[in-house]
């Protein structure tokens, strides 16, 4: 008998659970990652140096053990503690802050990179501190690095990947099971990587497009 059976178009909807589930998680985690990181990186740059320590120390972890095992720890030590979470939402969280750790530095170097000069012209103009920040200081610093920001975001979607380890089913677990049923890991795979490909490749062409345009 014939333990296994051949891919076919009944296998569709399965591998299109999977795409979508990889799109929903990373586009969670880039949006709440980039919105915590906005914040994040702004106190950074208008905090003192003590803040400054504490604040990249914290960051530092997150930035520095792998993901893989800060998903598992965490959604291990949430169980733990009596308070399970479904696979999406463990690694929506820590996704989204492993992509806050890298958005902070990118917003901060923007932040950091408008002149004292541009914002004491603002206020001279008579503008409070929060529409100095708002009109200026954000703006001018978000135009700069929006290529770094888009950088980021693309590893986000290939890293979303290692929220399979938790059991999320995003498109590398339904490929897994896909490979374990069908025995052909070649051309599953491949698949796999077109589609990454697919993804990526138009958002590095266009952060190259908006790249050279910035240095007109």
């Amino acid at each position: 008998m014939n333990l296994f059976t051949p891919l076919s178009w009944n296998d569709a909807g399965f591998i299109l659970t999977g795409i979508l589930n990889t799109v929903y998680i990373s586009v969670v985690a880039i949006i709440v990652g980039s919105l915590l990181g906005l914040l994040v990186g702004f106190v950074r740059a208008e905090s003192n140096k003590a803040v400054n320590v504490l604040l990249g120390a914290f960051l530092d972890i997150l930035r520095l053990v792998p993901l893989i095992i800060q998903l598992i720890l965490f959604s291990t030590f949430i169980g733990a503690m009596g308070y399970p979470l479904d696979p999406f939402e463990a690694g929506a969280i820590i996704l989204s802050l492993y992509t806050m750790a890298f958005m902070s530095e990118v917003f901060r170097s923007g932040f950091e990179s408008v002149s004292p000069a541009m914002i004491n012209a603002a206020r001279s103009l008579g503008m409070n501190y929060l529409q100095a920040v708002r009109h200026v200081r954000i703006p001018i610093g978000m135009r700069a690095v929006f290529p770094s920001w888009l950088g980021v975001a693309l590893s986000v979607i290939k890293d979303s990947a290692l929220v399979s380890v938790i059991g999320y089913m995003e498109l590398l677990r339904t490929a897994e099971q896909l490979i374990s049923r069908t025995q052909q890991p070649l051309m599953i795979l491949i698949g796999v990587g077109v589609f990454y490909f697919v993804i990526s490749y138009p958002l590095s062409r266009y952060g190259k497009y908006v790249e050279r345009k910035m240095e007109i």
